[in-house]
């Protein structure tokens, strides 16, 4: 049974840019089988386009740059995602 489950952090799909410039495409948020914990399903858009996994915390977080808290993980609205690959 799983009813003591913790609330499941949702990250909308959706195209998102890292602080450091790249582009990435959130396909779904999971959880952790054995953790429990929230985690990010998201695509690179560069490269091989590699499916990575992060926990929602930290996509979530704010960053310093330069001094300035920046979102580790925006979402951008108004492009196309353009993927290659599919899950």
């Amino acid at each position: 049974m799983h009813d003591d489950l913790p609330p499941l952090t949702t990250i909308p799909p959706g195209l998102y840019r890292h602080y450091k410039g790249q582009r990435y495409e959130v396909v779904a948020t999971a959880r952790h089988s054995e953790t429990r914990e929230a985690m990010v399903v998201y695509r690179a858009l560069y490269g091989d386009q590699g499916l990575w996994v992060r926990p929602a915390a930290m996509f979530l977080e704010t960053v310093q740059v330069n001094g300035q808290p920046q979102a580790r993980f925006a979402p951008v609205a108004g492009e196309i995602i353009e993927s290659k690959n599919s899950l």
